[in-house]
């Protein structure tokens, strides 16, 4: 019998509880993984919506000690998880429970490594660069688009030299994602808008990945059939929870695809610019997909139709090039409709910076899965378009 190791795939994911309510088991699974006290990785903004509390009686009543770290800022810093490491290391805790939208569990994560293997978060930057596994690790995501609650993917920023690092290793997967659509209601407009886009380029991004399978392609897909049918509505409708179910769940499926299908520039991009300007993450994304997506259309032309079908275009009699203005089109109308009507000039980005956001994007390691090759050049004139 023959078999092709090219053909070979892998698929990881946590336990994943999905549905209202399912942060109240924060307990209970503490419980399962014979924790004595546990880290409890949040943010003041998560804290003042009461999800935090929430969690923190659920290890009450669970018999569970904690102790709550709240110092991470949006783009967690290198110095916030060394900070968190730590407070980890003196309180004697043996579990990582993070409460929050993808800074706080991007810095569990790294508090997760850091106390596992020693040495400085900065030094694991890369692919597959950490050996001992993580204490138990719970959590719970109160944004719908970082996905990492479900994902092999940790990024940290470096302030000094002004960028971000990705980490990305099938270890640093939390054990147990509690994914509950109700912490989402208390996201502000701009905020729900921002994470959505996210969702929306980590499953684009992953279904036209150089690495895509058919196994990623299925909740790519969804993924996208559930935003575009229902961030428009959102807007309109915050407070409608099967809408914010819906897009809790798109958020899930887009993070299984990318945890598994890797990126491509729009995150590389997004890293670098994220990092250099400490930016919203989605808001970058946002602005810009639509400029990626015009420079790859070439080599996936096939994958970007039925990217387009699924977002309910009609591509019937459509020509590669018509296509892809439409492709263009739908997504810039898009995230314009959700309020996300800037561009790189507007939230400060000089032509000048360009050189230095292309040097650092082209080193990140979700470049190395774009459908299409990409030059230090090629990546400035993406910039320079979406200025």
């Amino acid at each position: 019998m023959s078999s092709s190791l090219s053909k070979l795939r892998k698929f990881v994911a946590p336990e994943i509880i999905f549905g209202n309510g399912s942060r109240n088991l924060a307990g209970q699974y503490c419980k399962n993984f014979y924790t004595n006290k546990a880290i409890i990785v949040t943010d003041d903004g998560v804290i003042k919506a009461g999800w935090t509390k929430e969690v923190e009686n659920s290890l009450t009543d669970a018999g569970i000690e904690f102790v709550t770290y709240s110092g991470v800022t949006p783009n967690p810093r290198a110095t916030e998880v060394m900070k968190g490491a730590q407070l980890y290391l003196e309180e004697k805790c043996d579990a990582i429970i993070a409460v929050g939208g993808g800074s706080p569990m991007d810095c569990a994560k790294g508090i997760g490594i850091v106390i596992s293997n020693g040495g400085h978060i900065l030094e694991y930057e890369g692919v597959d660069r950490i050996q001992e596994p993580l204490p138990p690790m719970i959590f719970i995501p109160t944004t719908a688009g970082t996905s990492a609650d479900v994902s092999q993917f940790c990024i940290i920023a470096n302030r000094e030299k002004l960028t971000k690092i990705s980490i990305v290793s099938k270890i640093v997967l939390p054990d147990v994602a509690l994914i509950d659509p109700e912490t989402t209601t208390t996201m502000d407009d701009y905020l729900t808008s921002c994470t959505g886009m996210d969702a929306l380029v980590h499953a684009v991004e992953a279904y036209v990945s150089t690495t895509s399978s058919t196994m990623t392609d299925v909740h790519a897909l969804a993924a996208m059939r559930l935003l575009s049918s229902n961030l428009p509505k959102i807007k309109a409708n915050p407070l409608d929870l099967i809408v914010r179910e819906n897009i809790m769940l798109a958020s899930m499926e887009a993070g299984l695809a990318f945890s598994n299908a890797v990126l491509g520039a729009v995150h590389a991009m997004s890293h670098s610019l994220g990092g250099f300007l400490d930016l919203p993450h989605g808001e970058c994304n946002s602005l810009l997909l639509e400029h990626v997506i015009n420079y790859n259309f070439q080599s996936a032309p096939e994958r970007f139709q039925v990217v387009a079908e699924t977002m309910g275009i009609d591509t019937r009699g459509m020509v590669p090039k018509d296509l892809k203005v439409q492709i263009f089109n739908h997504f810039n109308n898009l995230r314009n409709e959700l309020g996300i009507s800037k561009s790189l000039e507007m939230v400060n980005v000089r032509k000048a910076d360009i050189p230095d956001l292309a040097r650092k994007a082209i080193n990140d390691v979700c470049i190395l899965t774009n459908p299409r090759g990409a030059n230090r050049r090629d990546i400035e004139v993406i910039y320079e378009e979406a200025l």
